[in-house]
């Protein structure tokens, strides 16, 4: 059925590996630099800003579960887990973005989804668009 599934996407001309590989490199660069960060932050000084650290540490969670589901997207339950876990991302930056600017004091310190990921050169509000583009133009659905 997978093979079935590949083929399919390569004989409608949208295989793509490249945008593939770009987008996975991404995710995956993004996983390493917010991985690092709220372990950093939730092992060292977790009580200063909480709330702020523990969604740090979610967002990279779902970093690191978007990378390895959008490298496997080829078979269909990693797509569709893909396609879960950065619409959560989607939804997540945009709302803490919107929550940090709204009540900045339950922000004390950034998120990698605050201020819709301005730490993180916006990154984190552009890539879900383009992983989620990805996933349902680009790779063949």
């Amino acid at each position: 059925m997978e093979a079935d599934y590949a083929k399919n996407v390569a004989s409608q001309g949208m295989n793509r590996p490249g945008v593939h590989r770009t987008v996975v490199a991404l995710y995956g660069v993004l996983s390493l630099a917010a991985l690092g960060r709220s372990s950093y932050q939730i092992l060292t000084k977790l009580d200063e800003a909480p709330l702020a650290y523990t969604l740090s540490g979610v967002a990279a969670a779902v970093y690191v579960l978007a990378t390895v589901t959008v490298a496997l997207s080829a078979r269909p339950r990693s797509r569709a887990i893909a396609l879960g876990a950065i619409s959560f991302e989607l939804i997540g930056v945009l709302g803490i973005g919107a929550l940090s600017l709204i009540r900045p004091e339950l922000f004390p310190d950034a998120t990698v989804w605050s201020q819709f990921g301005a730490g993180y050169v916006f990154i984190p509000l552009v890539l879900p668009i383009v992983g989620l583009w990805w996933l349902l133009r680009g790779s063949g659905s």
